[in-house]
């Protein structure tokens, strides 16, 4: 992946502006090395769709893997924060985090 700011809570990088939530951390490397696997089958399987149901069975496989990982689906931390996943950043509660980024970072943010 390549150097997206990270929040300092490890929850969400931030890419092409918007906040998208890291796999939980918690997985075995084992855990997280299929379901890693799967994604990647599984979006391999939505590039060759022949037809309809093909790409709606092959999204409901990547969806699936994303639970898996974490990103998808209920959060994975326990502290009642809410999920920001989509936001922009300078939106949420990691407006002043985003602002005290150095312009390289929040250029790579924005990629």
């Amino acid at each position: 992946m390549p150097d997206y700011p990270r929040t300092p809570d490890g929850r969400y990088f931030v890419a092409k502006g918007r906040l998208w939530r890291c796999s939980d951390p918690s997985l075995s490397e084992a855990d997280r090395d299929a379901a890693v696997r799967e994604l990647m089958a599984a979006r391999r399987a939505v590039r060759d769709a022949g037809n309809a149901a093909e790409t709606r069975a092959a999204r409901d496989r990547v969806q699936a893997a994303k639970e898996r990982l974490g990103e998808r689906g209920p959060v994975w931390w326990d502290d009642g924060a809410p999920d920001f996943t989509r936001h922009a950043p300078w939106n949420t509660d990691y407006a002043e985090w985003w602002d005290a980024l150095d312009a390289a970072a929040q250029a790579r943010g924005r990629e």
